[in-house]
């Protein structure tokens, strides 16, 4: 089977394009005249375009970003609200769309609810697009008839989750380059500064304080180990990294992200945050809450707390209330509590967990706008200590040559 890039038009001159998997020409332009577009020109995508694709698949280059899925469920809520028909909107998405990667899973999506599938049930076939809690939430809308409606809910929700994932990535950005930029220097310093001057001192077999000496040392290990030192630290890295992908280390990787200084808290709200407004989304559909809580634990990007929440989730099968199995799982605080149990008691979890995300998202906000002033003096005290090393250990030896000489 081969690959065939396409465009044509459709029953009403909409320009489409896309790509078919097919055996030859001719199966593509039947293929084609099956959906109801006129192929206008068809060719097979060559070996190095192949390559290309899949290199851009390997480093995620074609991945769908929360952008791509949020301006989906605004484009379909008008489609579902102006009654056009699934696969023709969906089409219509597709010949719009410069995501090649996004316009096949649509193109493919379509294909799917031409033989009668659901659009649930096609949207499955594609997990790395579509979660499971945006699937979930779909066969409901299917269900009740208001997939509109939920198309709505799902793009507000997306939104707000990209919106506080930017502000936590800006507010990061700062200090990152400033670390990334720090370590450069060091190893620059490693490299060419401090053997220049220990050539230097060596001339002179001069007495150098105990700070240069430590200087010297540890530039010529960087220097004469550097390929056991890059080989060590490339094996740590995949080491640790296979470590995170087992279940115990996710865990505990979980775990300790909550804790870390000065982010650990900000990471703590944003989960939360994340947790509320997608368990009251939920359960605005009319998801059973045993599902809604399961689809939470999955959408959650954190194991540790995403194993609270089967817990939570067990409690309720087991007929405990929501308080009580929040209580337990120590993940709110006690304002939240409360607000969950006015919730339980007067019928309306799904506004009072609304109102919980918007609490954490509030305090999100406040985090983020002063995280860069509490990290920033810790850089400066890291900087000023380094550059004062650096000076004391290279210049206080020629200040005692310049002395010698002197004299």
């Amino acid at each position: 089977m081969s690959q065939f890039n396409f465009s044509g038009r459709t029953a009403q001159g909409q320009s489409v394009d896309g790509t078919l998997e097919a055996s030859s020409v001719d199966a593509v332009a039947a293929s084609l005249i099956g959906r109801g577009i006129t192929p206008v020109k068809i060719e097979e995508v060559t070996a190095t375009a192949t390559t290309l694709r899949k290199l851009r698949h390997l480093t995620g280059a074609d991945k769908v970003t929360d952008t791509d899925r949020i301006m989906f469920c605004r484009q379909m809520q008008t489609i579902c609200k102006a009654g056009i028909p699934l696969t023709r909107g969906i089409r219509g998405l597709a010949a719009s769309i410069h995501h090649e990667s996004f316009r096949d899973t649509l193109n493919n999506i379509a294909d799917r609810l031409e033989t009668g599938v659901g659009l649930s049930s096609a949207m499955r076939h594609h997990p790395d697009t579509f979660n499971n809690l945006f699937v979930s939430m779909i066969d409901v809308g299917e269900n009740s008839g208001n997939l509109d409606e939920i198309f709505k809910q799902i793009g507000f929700y997306l939104e707000r989750d990209a919106e506080t994932k930017k502000r936590i990535k800006s507010a990061l950005r700062y200090p990152s380059f400033v670390s990334t930029a720090l370590v450069l220097a060091i190893a620059a310093i490693n490299i060419w500064v401090i053997p220049a001057f220990a050539q230097l001192f060596a001339k002179f077999n001069a007495d150098l304080p105990i700070l240069t000496r430590i200087l010297i040392a540890s530039s010529n290990f960087f220097v004469n180990f550097w390929p056991y030192l890059l080989v060590a630290s490339v094996g740590g890295f995949f080491g640790l990294r296979h470590y995170l992908n087992t279940e115990q280390g996710a865990l505990k990787w979980g775990e300790y992200k909550l804790h870390m200084p000065l982010v650990g808290e900000l990471i703590d709200r944003a989960s939360m945050a994340r947790y509320a407004r997608s368990f009251g989304l939920m359960l605005r559909a009319g998801v059973p809450l045993s599902q809604s809580l399961n689809l939470c634990a999955a959408s959650i990007d954190n194991p540790w707390l995403a194993a609270k929440i089967r817990r939570i989730r067990e409690g309720i099968e087991r007929g405990d209330s929501l308080l009580r199995t929040h209580l337990q799982a120590a993940m709110f605080t006690p304002l939240v509590l409360q607000m969950i149990s006015v919730g339980e008691e007067s019928g309306q979890v799904e506004s009072l967990l609304t109102e919980v995300a918007e609490f954490y998202e509030r305090e999100v906000d406040y985090d983020l706008k002063t995280l860069t002033d509490r990290i920033e003096p810790i850089l400066i005290v890291v900087m000023a200590a380094f550059v004062t090393i650096l000076a004391l250990g290279i210049f206080l030896p020629m200040w005692s040559l310049y002395e010698v000489q002197s004299s």
